[in-house]
């Protein structure tokens, strides 16, 4: 981590002091179709990432591109609608560098979403995942390079990558409100292309229950920050081989489908967390 990196999170997060973004205690990420939640904060202030000092700009259907700063939950929060993705041509230092803006301004804990395919074969699209652990396929890793120690250790502890008492929580509130939820381990790629049935037979074989193109990094950069860290995937689709053909138009119908269920799940995990 260069000194350039460490002045552009510390300007990144004057500056959304300044647009009234202070001491959030939650982050959250919210990816393909997801970003309607954020709409639901009280007292918002929202800032496109265009006008975030080093903030990189969302270019996939369905990520919003900005930043939203309110109250959700009773719990004030600080959400991404998009992310940013290594196939877009981004580093995993540009990826990240959200997570670190957000612990500069105070957040504690992080909730990570994402639209993921269905390798498990008892899921079926529409399904709300908890993701319990997750497997690094990317072939990079956030934290490589030089460590700074005041921003994290030089080999981050990921046994509980997931807080379990956060995934207790989410399962707890999923079933007091009704809501269907899984269980299962997130396994990351990089995409852009999803992946061959080879590879869906492959990602079974290592023991991955769902299968993506985001989530892996952010969270082992919020880990090396020490947030404690939630995560929940929407099934969007089966994976290939179990289905005739992949599209993003299939990911975004199917979150949007589900928004109700997702968003009742989120808002009341926050307000546990």
């Amino acid at each position: 981590m260069n000194e350039t990196y460490i002045k552009a999170i510390e300007q990144a997060a004057e500056f959304l002091k300044g647009k009234g973004m202070d001491h959030p205690e939650i982050g959250l990420i919210l990816g393909s179709g997801l970003g309607e939640l954020a709409d639901e904060a009280e007292d918002a202030v929202e800032v496109p990432y265009e006008d975030i000092p080093g903030f990189p700009v969302s270019t996939v259907e369905g990520h919003a591109g900005k930043l939203v700063y309110g109250t959700l939950g009773d719990r004030k929060v600080i959400a991404m609608q998009g992310r940013f993705h290594f196939y877009e041509g981004y580093t995993f230092n540009e990826v990240t560098f959200p997570v670190r803006v957000m612990k500069a301004l105070g957040v504690s804990s992080l909730m990570v979403t994402n639209a993921a395919g269905g390798v498990n074969e008892s899921f079926t699209p529409g399904d709300l995942m908890i993701i319990t652990d997750h497997i690094n396929m990317t072939g990079d890793n956030p934290l490589l390079g030089p460590n700074d120690a005041t921003f994290g250790p030089r080999f981050t502890d990921m046994s509980q990558a997931y807080d379990r008492g956060y995934q207790e929580t989410i399962e707890k509130v999923a079933k007091e409100n009704d809501i269907s939820i899984q269980k299962g381990v997130y396994l990351g790629l990089t995409g852009p292309t999803y992946e061959t049935p080879a590879e869906v037979r492959m990602v079974r074989i290592l023991g991955g229950d769902a299968v993506g193109m985001s989530t892996v990094p952010e969270v082992i950069v919020a880990r090396h920050a020490g947030l404690k860290v939630a995560g929940i995937s929407c099934i969007t689709n089966y994976a290939a081989g179990m289905q005739e053909s992949l599209n993003h138009d299939e990911v975004v119908e199917v979150t949007t489908r589900v928004k109700d269920s997702f968003k009742t799940l989120v808002k009341r995990v926050i307000t546990e967390l």
